[in-house]
């Protein structure tokens, strides 16, 4: 007998033939898709221990977010419009004010939003700012994944050095009281193989490690001596072996114009492996790479990054590149929520192209469950329903009425749906949220555990003032 099963709903398969298929079921036994058809046809076949009505539900793959940094979830919106005081916050908080349950009770909460906005995998890099990682010791990145472990979802955890020179000082709380310490670049790469060895493919496959190195760019060459340049291209290459040799994602933050020719020419790190993010104004050489080494593109279209240049997505999809969507982080004006940034990305297109025909909605769709999965090297495994893969399932309420009348369904979901219209979450076969009620995790105590990390994170720093509301957030065209 199967384990679980859905009738009666609109199935969005995202398989090869990308099959809408209306009053259909999905079965599930154990934590793989056993069948995929009419409800007619499956429910005599497949008798199952749960039985889910989807009548008037949209049920489609779990949701797959390809960029994004664990930290910012309890950084968000701090500075108001200053983004240097809110990078510099970053930098700090990330090496000298966290502490374990800093990291714990922020991938909790963050992973909380993607569960509940219906993103059942996703990357999140240790750290961000200026490729500042928490890698520095394993306890940090082995306390995002306990809260990743117990709230059920799939997680792609990026961790690797920050950026040279190195030593960098970092500071330890765990015993309560600062204590500074000064930390290698040898140190960071040997914690981020103590994390690969431990925890990746772990929880049936639910906790992956994958590797990162800060991106190259013109500054950062033009201000380093030729010892410092070396020693750049030295720490990139190592990240990357170690990627390779373990057969794992390698990501970097940050590209743009002059990026993947330098990565070309200089480090030799391309490869069908390598997910860059943000590559925005790309020349049609550098696209050109991209689709001869098979790279792939995180295009985060509500970062700040879209807003400085432009990410040449659909060019990059015309010239055969994988191009997933990522949500950058919930911060520092951003959410989880997938649905708003498929949306963001076909209007940033359409803009930029004044053409309504750009992105269609199914393509945009693509870019958040078969292409995602794709990027990450998981598309044998996840990013839509097919018989084989892992139950990684999501049913979305259509009775509302911003997503009627009852047509058109993939419409719906891709120009109108949100977050909380997420009804139902199944990630390896576990239902870890029906009729928007967690069975994983107490959402009260998720939230209490990150409202007092944060409270903490704000008497180290001192610097509780940039939560307040900054001049010029009121009557004013500009900060």
């Amino acid at each position: 007998m199967a384990h679980i099963r859905i009738d009666n709903a609109t199935i969005i398969t995202m398989d090869t033939e990308r099959r809408i298929i209306e009053l259909g079921s999905v079965v599930i036994e154990g934590d793989r898709i056993v069948a995929v058809g009419a409800t007619e046809n499956i429910a005599l076949n497949f008798p199952a221990e749960k039985v889910i009505d989807g009548n008037r539900m949209a049920v489609m793959p779990g949701l797959i977010d390809v960029h994004a940094h664990a930290g910012h979830g309890l950084i968000k919106s701090m500075g108001g419009g200053d983004s240097q005081a809110w990078y510099e916050t970053c930098a700090e908080v990330y090496t000298t004010a966290s502490d374990t349950h800093f990291w714990h009770a922020e991938a909790a909460l963050a992973g909380l939003e993607r569960l509940k906005s219906g993103v059942t995998c996703g990357v999140s890099l240790l750290g961000g700012g200026d490729s500042v990682m928490r890698t520095d010791d394993p306890i940090y990145g082995e306390a995002h994944l306990d809260a990743i472990r117990d709230l059920g979802i799939r997680v792609v955890l990026a961790v690797g050095p920050c950026r040279a020179t190195h030593p960098w000082t970092y500071a330890n709380w765990e015993d309560g009281e600062r204590r500074e310490i000064s930390v290698s670049f040898e140190q960071q790469i040997a914690t981020s193989e103590t994390l690969i060895k431990d925890h990746h493919g772990t929880e049936g496959g639910r906790l992956n490690i994958c590797m990162l190195s800060p991106t190259l760019r013109a500054e950062h060459l033009d201000e380093a001596s030729a010892n410092e340049k070396e020693e750049m291209i030295r720490q990139a290459q190592t990240a990357s072996r170690i990627a390779r040799e373990n057969d794992l994602v390698f990501t970097q933050d940050g590209h743009k114009t002059g990026t993947v020719q330098f990565a070309k020419d200089r480090l030799g790190i391309l490869g069908p492996e390598a997910l860059l993010s943000h590559s925005t104004d790309f020349t049609d050489d550098e696209i050109a790479i991209c689709a001869d080494f098979d790279v792939k593109i995180a295009h985060n279209a509500s970062a700040i990054g879209s807003v400085l240049g432009r990410c040449r997505a659909i060019e990059l999809m015309d010239a055969g590149v994988t191009v997933g969507i990522g949500s950058d982080a919930t911060a520092p004006d951003r959410s989880g929520d997938m649905f708003r940034h498929v949306q963001q990305a076909m209007h940033y297109h359409r803009r930029h192209f004044r053409d309504p025909n750009v992105l269609p909605p199914g393509k945009a769709l693509e870019m958040i469950t078969i292409d995602a999965a794709k990027a990450l090297g998981m598309d044998s495994e996840i990013g839509s329903l097919e018989v084989g893969k892992k139950a990684d399932v999501i049913a979305l309420d259509l009775a509302k009425p911003h997503l009627f009348p009852h047509n058109m369904v993939p419409y719906r979901v891709a120009c109108f749906a949100n977050g909380a219209d997420v009804d139902t979450v199944i990630v390896n076969g576990n239902v870890l949220m029906q009729n928007r009620q967690l069975s994983s995790v107490d959402e009260g105590k998720v939230l209490n555990d990150a409202q007092y990390a944060t409270e903490t994170m704000l008497e180290r720093t001192g610097r509780r003032a940039l939560t307040d509301i900054p001049e010029g957030f009121f009557g004013a065209t500009r900060y």
